[in-house]
């Protein structure tokens, strides 16, 4: 026979690999969902739109930042994204836009993180959370997109992320 040493290692490689097993197919089965998220972004007003210095010590500077501030209403219906395999999504709005230098600047305005599917349709007024700066006089009468960005979190399993990219945004010709 074999000894309380052999049994016990063939009995815990089969329930880690059970497990293993388990996560693998609870895993895969994220594939069969498609999630159809809607979402709706609304600028409702241009709070300031001002040219300010750097801050460089040196009094030769002449580099700017231009800087935005934006009251928006943000709504979302998210739900399609939660499974039984999601613990949480991250969710953010991203300013996005062309200039000569680069072909896309990507400026984070908002984010969130969903915890639940009850929380996953959403409304919120809000002011952006984070600075939109640009490096130069580009922003001036500039067109540019909100981009609602998720990354789904899984219990087990690969995290994946998609966008709704909504179009028709554009900056003052003059700063305010």
């Amino acid at each position: 026979m074999h000894s309380f040493g052999y049994r016990l290692n063939g009995l815990l490689t089969f329930a880690v690999t059970i497990l293993a097993l388990m996560c693998a197919i609870t895993s895969l089965s994220d594939n069969f969902n498609t999630p159809s998220p809607s979402a709706e972004i609304k600028i409702m007003n241009i709070n300031w739109f001002q040219k300010q210095p750097q801050g460089h010590d040196e009094p030769y500077a002449t580099d700017y930042l231009i800087a935005v501030s934006l009251t928006m209403n943000v709504s979302a219906d998210l739900q399609s994204l939660f499974t039984w395999n999601t613990k949480q999504v991250f969710i953010f709005v991203a300013a996005e836009y062309e200039t000569q230098k680069n072909s896309l600047n990507q400026v984070s305005l908002w984010d969130a993180i969903i915890p639940a599917k009850e929380h996953a349709k959403f409304w919120i007024h809000t002011s952006n959370k984070y600075r939109f700066v640009d490096q130069g006089n580009n922003l001036r009468g500039k067109k540019f997109n909100l981009t609602l960005h998720w990354h789904v979190m899984p219990k087990t399993g690969k995290m994946f992320a998609d966008k709704i990219v909504l179009t028709g945004y554009s900056l003052p010709e003059e700063y305010r």
